[in-house]
């Protein structure tokens, strides 16, 4: 579009003309509120995506706790257990103020968002169970269980 204006093509039309004549800091607050509006939109929508139910903890003093998993430094230690059908994994979160979960990717196990304490899951049926962190889709573990 080309418009004419005080006897000037512009390229653009009015918006251009207008931009051209808004002084620079308020073009730029205009910009970074934009911005601001934008990675707001999309930390809400990303807010959207559900993570299924919580999944409750079982009481690690009365299962057979065969493995243990760190919840540090933004990852699952070890990644991968191998445990017995009947037979239970703890993760144990302790990650300063950083907040994780534990959810499989078939919601069989799902654990609230913690910094610190524990979540507890019995296996009862063998299989392969690849499980991850929400907020944080590069944390991934696996427990096979045979």
């Amino acid at each position: 579009m080309v418009d004419t204006h005080a006897g000037f093509t512009t390229p653009g039309g009015a918006a251009a003309i207008a931009a051209e004549r808004m002084p620079r800091a308020h073009r730029t607050a205009v910009l970074l509120a934009a911005a601001l509006l934008s990675v707001l939109l999309l930390v809400v929508l990303s807010g959207c995506s559900s993570k299924p139910p919580v999944v409750p903890s079982a009481d690690a003093a009365s299962v057979d706790v065969a493995a243990t998993i760190t919840v540090k430094d933004m990852k699952f230690t070890p990644e991968s257990v191998t445990i017995k059908p009947g037979q239970a994994v703890t993760w144990v979160f302790d990650d300063g103020v950083v907040k994780h979960d534990v959810v499989a990717v078939d919601a069989s196990f799902v654990s609230e968002m913690m910094t610190q304490g524990t979540y507890t899951h019995v296996f009862t049926e063998a299989g392969s169970f690849d499980y991850g962190c929400s907020p944080h889709p590069r944390m991934l573990g696996v427990v096979t269980v045979k």
